[in-house]
């Protein structure tokens, strides 16, 4: 971590005034209180995340995993998206990244970010993932029907990479301007709510469009989709599915950033998805 935070200090001096502005709300960004920093030994690497255990919670114990975008923190993630807020009753666990080549903004690998495929890097993420849920089992009582995975951009990519990897953990998934990788043809229905931007220069809006016509098959969803939910500058619709697996997209006008609404909306859609029981 001290290696990225010079790295990201260095670039200070070489890039635009607002190119500062978000590297420096990058560097500054703190987690909210209630969230402590815990470690593992994976892949004989060491590996952070920020997790939120509910004060005075009953019962078993709904788990969200929220992964940032590529170039992100941890700290970031959970300081700025407002997720503790809208979900005050789940574990909340904000994973770091590593060093990770991204092909659309990060060819060398300088920044923090995931796996994009199944078997890359390792599947050193995957294996986070399953370090990390199984310390959960031993620490809490989980509800192991409410596990769900969420991110942005190069996180939302790999929380539809976890539901490739790990179909029958998963409750449901949220992606914020992510797309499923395009060697996913067949997989088992799961529910997803997917944000995004029409004008997203980045994850370009008709690749996420793709995404959304994969999911409604995987997911044997309706055509068409009826209105869901309004929250901030998001409106959603719901694709029903006679297989449980209601897909929701929420969309705005904007590009590549986390809208206001999102986490509000993912919260709500995933309150409602339970796994089915084995």
């Amino acid at each position: 971590m001290r290696l990225l935070l010079l790295f990201l200090c260095s670039l200070l001096g070489a890039v635009s005034l607002p190119a500062q502005g978000k590297l420096r709300e990058l560097l500054t960004a703190k987690a909210p209180e209630g969230l402590s920093e815990q470690s593992w030994m994976v892949d004989g690497v060491k590996r952070t995340a920020l997790v939120r255990v509910p004060k005075d919670a009953k019962g078993p114990l709904a788990v969200v995993f929220c992964w940032h975008g590529h170039g992100g923190r941890a700290a970031q993630a959970a300081g700025r998206w407002g997720y503790e807020q809208a979900d005050t009753t789940s574990i909340l666990v904000f994973p770091q990244g590593l060093p990770t080549v991204s092909p659309l903004v990060d060819k060398e690998g300088r920044l923090p970010g995931w796996q994009t495929a199944l078997g890359g890097e390792g599947d050193r993420d995957v294996h986070l993932f399953d370090a990390m849920l199984a310390d959960l089992r031993k620490a809490q009582s989980i509800d192991e029907r409410r596990v769900y995975s969420m991110g942005h951009s190069n996180g939302a990519a790999f929380s539809y990479l976890l539901w490739q990897a790990r179909p029958t953990v998963l409750a449901a998934i949220g992606s914020v301007a992510g797309a499923l990788h395009g060697d996913a043809k067949e997989l088992a229905p799961m529910p997803v709510i997917h944000v995004a931007g029409e004008n997203d220069p980045l994850v370009k809006f008709a690749w996420q469009q793709a995404t959304f016509v994969a999911v409604r098959r995987f997911n044997h969803c309706d055509a068409a989709g009826k209105p869901w939910a309004k929250e901030g500058v998001l409106e959603a619709a719901i694709y029903e599915s006679d297989h449980g697996a209601p897909l929701v997209t929420a969309l705005h006008v904007g590009g590549h950033e986390y809208p206001k609404g999102a986490s509000e909306l993912i919260a709500r859609f995933f309150k409602t998805q339970l796994r089915p029981a084995r």
